[in-house]
C-alpha cells in the first residue's frame, strides 16, 4: 500500500470525489482507508454508559485505497508515489517514498 497514515490524500472517485484530507487509518488487509471528514455516514446510538443520551451521530467510513491519491506537499496537486534508495553507513540500504511530481520526500 502507498498510502500512509497522517497522509494528505484527494478522493478521485465516488461522491466524495475532490475532497482533500489526513489518513486516520489504514486497512492493508481490506485495502481500505480511513479519511478524515470524507465518506460521513450517520450513525444511530443508543444511551450507553459513553454517550448518555445516545442520539445520531456521524462518522467516517474506510473507502477503498485504490479512490485515493497522495497530495504532493510542494505543489498541493495529487501524486503518484515512488520510492528511492538510500544506502547508509555499513552498506545498510534504506528507502524513502518521494513525490513522481516534484521528486520531494514524503513525510
Amino acid at each position: 500500500m502507498k498510502v500512509k497514515k497522517n497522509d494528505i490524500v484527494e478522493v478521485i472517485a465516488g461522491k466524495n470525489r475532490g475532497k482533500q484530507g489526513k489518513v486516520l487509518r489504514v486497512y492493508p488487509d481490506t485495502n481500505k482507508v480511513l479519511v478524515e471528514g470524507v465518506n460521513t455516514q450517520f450513525k444511530h446510538e443508543r444511551p450507553s454508559a459513553r454517550n448518555q443520551n445516545g442520539g445520531i451521530t456521524m462518522r467516517e467510513a474506510p473507502i477503498n485505497a485504490s479512490n485515493v491519491m497522495v497530495v504532493d506537499p510542494k505543489t498541493n496537486l495529487r501524486t503518484r508515489v515512488g520510492k528511492r534508495e538510500l544506502v547508509g553507513t555499513e552498506g545498510k540500504v534504506r528507502f524513502e517514498r518521494i513525490s513522481k511530481r516534484s521528486g520531494d520526500v514524503l513525510a
